[in-house]
């Protein structure tokens, strides 16, 4: 490419070259919470039997299973995986990367332990791992709740466009196994998981890329909807571990409200109606949550039957891994791994996800 092509193509949106996941092997059916002790947030125990407990989260959140990592891996390790499986499948140089953008929310935690380990940044360890000698490849952490390795594709694109970078790799990973309360039922959502992704610039030949995208903060009246807090157990009164906390009833009512109107506003940005979109890539925290959301996004265009297969899941195998998600999900679907499911030149995708904050993002991509 002579010089004055790479000027012109300075300004090209970012594309996805290549991704990679790793999925723990560890399966934890819902059968192993049988013998669980949930309490209440006010200490008292659930009256409720085990398996009609279990029952009504499975009803509730589509969850069979989930996956954990080995008592030997942190979220640092998960995500160098997942990293080294993206580069395997792009033939990039590794030397080459601008930015490694690391998304996740608890840094790294030993196993029997609850304290976060972010010094150095999980980013910095991965391109250690990775044995990339450039020091122009900037590593950073972003911690922005499950909306974090969207966040980060978003980021991504903007240092692509403004000709600061031609390849940055975007991970997510996480291991919320050792942040969870195991007395709390909000215990049964979460799972352990990394994906990444490498973005390019385009050349002016490229039609694949970011059309839009659209990012918001509901802290004022809603930033502690998903908090750390002590466990339920009043046997653990002394306990002076923190763990993940979620209202969960006010959360799934925020999610209704604001997350339609924030994927239609990425929409409207593209000029491009909901009957344009192909597939709809949600995070994955519940689904009965994420099939609402979809039927409220489609009343906002007056739609009321939604097209078969367009918003593929992994919740009931592989749980609610945060920032994990999405970019497993699409790895999946990229490589013919999800049934049913597929990606072609041409089609277009939402991308979208709310999380800790309390943010929420939305992301319009052609592939």
């Amino acid at each position: 490419m002579t010089e004055n092509q790479e000027r012109n193509n300075k300004n090209k949106g970012a594309a996805f070259a290549a991704t990679g996941s790793f999925i723990p092997n560890i399966t934890i059916p819902n059968e192993a919470f049988l013998t669980s002790q949930f309490f209440n947030t006010d200490g008292t125990p659930v009256e409720k039997e085990p398996q009609k407990i279990i029952d009504k989260f499975k009803e509730i959140t589509g969850i069979a299973e989930r996956r954990y990592g080995t008592n030997n891996q942190k979220a640092s390790d998960l995500g160098f995986l997942s990293a080294a499986a993206a580069l395997n499948n792009s033939g990039i140089d590794k030397e080459k990367l601008d930015y490694i953008i690391v998304a996740h929310n608890f840094g790294d935690i030993t196993y029997g332990s609850n304290r976060t380990d972010m010094v150095p940044t999980l980013a910095s360890r991965i391109k250690h791992r990775l044995q990339i000698q450039n020091p122009d490849c900037v590593a950073y952490d972003l911690p922005f709740g499950c909306p974090g390795w969207l966040e980060g594709i978003i980021q991504a694109n903007y240092f692509i466009r403004s000709g600061d970078a031609r390849y940055c790799m975007v991970i997510g990973t996480e291991m919320l196994s050792r942040v969870i309360d195991p007395h709390d039922r909000d215990s049964m959502l979460y799972s352990d998981g990394s994906g990444a992704v490498i973005m390019y610039r385009g050349t002016n030949t490229t039609e694949a890329g970011i059309l839009s995208h659209k990012t918001q903060t509901h802290a004022l009246d809603h930033a502690m909807l998903l908090k750390m807090g002590r466990s339920y157990s009043p046997a653990a009164a002394n306990d002076e571990n923190i763990y993940l906390k979620m209202k969960g009833r006010k959360l799934y009512e925020f999610a209704l409200t604001q997350v339609p109107l924030v994927i239609k506003a990425a929409l409207d940005k593209a000029k491009l109606h909901i009957r344009d979109i192909n597939k709809v890539l949600i995070h994955q925290a519940n689904e009965k949550m994420d099939v609402a959301i979809l039927e409220r996004l489609f009343k906002l265009y007056n739609e009321e039957k939604i097209p078969e297969n367009l918003m593929p899941m992994t919740i009931s195998t592989l749980g609610n891994n945060s920032v994990a998600t999405i970019p497993i999900l699409l790895d999946l679907i990229l490589k013919g791994k999800l049934k049913n499911h597929q990606l072609s030149r041409g089609d277009k995708a939402i991308f979208a996800s709310v999380g800790a904050g309390m943010n929420i993002n939305a992301l319009v991509y052609q592939f």
